[in-house]
């Protein structure tokens, strides 16, 4: 099946914000009738019909810049496709939300992003974001990456300086936390990440030969008795 998910944002850039968009399925799209919005969440606020068919695998690029400024801002191929001088690409800010819809109008991705809404996220201000492939969809700030060039994703400088990969997506797995041994209501158990440990209130070492030197945590009613 087609599946269309947001993989790409820049919400301010020299040569113009952007947002990136790639059928991630088995099977072509049309995006007659499609639309985009931010967080007013109106469907049909932006069409995204003028984009017409995304064959699987391709990545397509809404932005607030002309088509041919963009495109040679970025040293884009003509096949890749670019809707230029998008009223909703010039609307997003720092903290802000991408909403596409299909031709029904129904939600088909959402990513609510801002470093300053999800302290701790990334800013793309002049260097964009991209997702993981664990994350496609998952309306996860956190989950997104800044570029840099030459990364996964074959990042590059355009011609203002900004730092992304508008036009293509490479699937890439999400980075694993560390694991190690995680010490929780008296015992200690290996290959948990410090993450899901510290999350469950336990208490995260390298491996389990360090749990020795740690008290664990207890059940909140040890003391109690019948």
């Amino acid at each position: 099946w087609g599946q269309i998910r947001i993989t790409e944002y820049m919400y301010q850039g020299i040569n113009g914000e952007f947002i990136e968009l790639t059928n991630v399925g088995a099977s072509a799209v049309d995006m007659t009738g499609w639309s985009m919005d931010d967080n007013t969440n109106a469907p049909g606020s932006f069409s995204l019909s003028a984009l017409g068919s995304v064959a699987a695998g391709e990545s397509v690029v809404i932005t607030e810049s002309a088509e041919a400024t963009f495109r040679a801002a970025w040293n884009l191929a003509p096949t890749v496709k670019i809707l230029g001088g998008s009223g909703v690409a010039a609307g997003l800010g720092r903290n802000d939300t991408i909403n596409v819809y299909n031709a029904s109008s129904a939600l088909v991705d959402q990513l609510a992003y801002g470093d300053q809404t999800f302290a701790g996220s990334i800013r793309t201000q002049n260097v964009s974001g991209w997702i993981c492939t664990e994350g496609l969809g998952a309306n996860d700030a956190f989950l997104w990456v800044l570029s840099v060039v030459a990364d996964a994703q074959g990042s590059v400088a355009s011609t203002g300086a900004d730092v992304g990969s508008p036009g293509s997506f490479t699937s890439v797995a999400c980075p694993m936390g560390p694991t190690g041994a995680c010490c929780t209501m008296g015992s200690c158990a290996d290959g948990v990440t410090q993450a899901d440990c510290e999350n469950g209130g336990g208490v995260f070492q390298g491996d389990a030969s360090l749990c020795s030197g740690v008290t664990c945590p207890q059940p909140s009613n040890a003391p109690i008795r019948i």
